[in-house]
């Protein structure tokens, strides 16, 4: 992208890209939140859409580069690495895509954004991901508490804002009763689940952003990151769920 263009589209061309390859209108005003260039209205794409569909549309816009006769020869680097992301994000999906959707009808706008940032970050920063996998649980909590009529005051820390939020939804393992199948088994794995967000806070101190360290100090990678990010997503998809299952009943 060369300002606010994108490769030789026309406003037209673009359009039909989008359509053919996404069946996207990349000239809604869903994509011009940040400017109405086709360079914006793409970024604006990026940031919004899941991995999945952002991960075709890299490859395809690959593709149309490489068969222009008028490219430079001396970015084929920059193609490769470009494709390499794009199949890690046609890999990717999973938990985050489920949590983007069920965030997407609430006024959370914090919320999305620390999604998109673990998201980013996985690859390019790990400690920014492990940080913001320990924040994404913290927002969620305050965001059902608040859903809930009790608010959070003061600034807890996080094993007590968790056991707040499971008490509310009633997920204390001591809630699951004798007679219920598989009962101690439950209480195990909610007993389990309750510590996530305890570990995740131990795992930013000591490898995450927000603390200064050592500047020797080794981070984790990639891989730790999606760890942190995988299990985070998960805890929260679990409480909105049980959340939005309670509220019905």
């Amino acid at each position: 992208m060369n300002g606010g263009y994108v490769l030789n589209f026309r406003d037209s061309t673009f359009g039909q890209f989008f359509s053919e390859v996404a069946n996207i209108d990349i000239h809604s005003a869903k994509y011009c939140i940040d400017g109405t260039s086709k360079a914006k209205k793409l970024r604006a794409f990026w940031y919004i859409e899941s991995d999945l569909i952002v991960g075709k549309v890299i490859l395809a816009l690959i593709e149309m580069w490489e068969n222009n006769s008028n490219r430079d020869p001396d970015s084929g680097i920059r193609a490769n690495e470009c494709r390499d992301i794009a199949r890690r994000l046609l890999t990717s999906g999973g938990r985050l895509d489920d949590l983007k959707e069920t965030v997407a009808p609430l006024d959370v706008v914090h919320l999305t954004e620390q999604i998109c940032r673990m998201e980013s970050a996985i690859e390019n920063d790990p400690a920014l991901a492990i940080g913001s996998a320990k924040e994404l649980i913290e927002t969620v909590c305050k965001t059902i508490l608040a859903e809930r009529g009790k608010p959070v005051t003061g600034k807890p820390d996080i094993p007590s804002l968790t056991k707040s939020t499971f008490k509310e939804l009633n997920l204390v393992p001591d809630g699951v009763r004798d007679e219920a199948k598989g009962a101690e088994t439950i209480r195990v794995l909610l007993s389990n689940l309750s510590t996530i967000a305890s570990r995740l806070a131990e795992l930013r101190n000591l490898y995450g952003t927000g603390h200064g360290k050592d500047g020797k100090a080794r981070g984790l990678t990639p891989r730790h990151a999606r760890l942190a990010v995988g299990t985070a997503s998960t805890l929260a998809m679990f409480l909105f769920e049980t959340h939005s299952q309670r509220s019905e009943i």
